[in-house]
């Protein structure tokens, strides 16, 4: 690459954020990456007892995501694989609404109740997306459109910064409790379902996937 070419793509860079792994398939819209078939495939290896395995839809997903520009506008391939890798561990293959596992916040707990407890980080996530889900925290599991903009809304602020440090260093934004031994299949079927999604949008996984 001569030096026009390497100063056309770090002028790009400065533009905007620089992810992948160089692969020309790895970048594109969130609608051409986001496929049909790859979505379906995933919410069709939910289990038989799954009740709601109908609440998520690609065209819901695809809306969520085309209302934070920035996400949409720079996603990558690499990006959807780690995305979708952890929305598969913790929803089950998009069976569950929310978290397989929830924690206990307060006198509400998510161990019992199938939907977001009124917290303030609901509070705050839904004042961001002009919602008031302090008053209203059954949106989140009554409107698919809503459950994957309060995701994408974590994953923009929380998680995007860190991508470019590797697929480990996604695990600890989300969840660090996993880390450093603290439960070591969890990571593991994390990164199984990472390289599986890898593999299927033709992107090389890259270094870091443990954290």
């Amino acid at each position: 690459m001569d030096f026009t070419k390497i100063s056309l793509v770090l002028f790009l860079c400065l533009l905007g954020p620089c992810r992948g792994d160089g692969n020309p398939r790895d970048g594109g819209s969130v609608k051409s990456i986001v496929t049909p078939d790859f979505f379906n495939n995933i919410i069709n290896q939910a289990g038989k007892g799954c009740t709601v395995k109908k609440f998520y839809t690609r065209n819901s997903f695809i809306y969520a995501a085309n209302t934070f520009p920035n996400f949409a506008n720079s996603v990558t391939r690499r990006e959807i694989a780690t995305m979708f890798a952890h929305v598969t561990h913790e929803t089950g293959h998009l069976c569950y609404i929310e978290e397989t596992k929830k924690r206990s916040r307060g006198r509400c707990d998510e161990n019992v109740e199938q939907r977001p407890c009124p917290s303030k980080g609901h509070f705050s996530r839904g004042l961001s997306l002009n919602l008031d889900l302090l008053r209203q925290p059954e949106l989140v599991g009554s409107n698919p459109t809503i459950a994957f903009s309060k995701g994408l809304l974590f994953w923009v602020n929380s998680v995007r910064p860190v991508l470019n440090e590797g697929f480990g260093a996604t695990i600890k934004a989300i969840n660090g409790m996993e880390c450093k031994g603290g439960n070591p299949g969890a990571v593991n079927a994390r990164i199984g379902y990472y390289r599986d999604y890898c593999r299927q949008l033709g992107v090389d996984p890259g270094p870091n996937l443990r954290c």
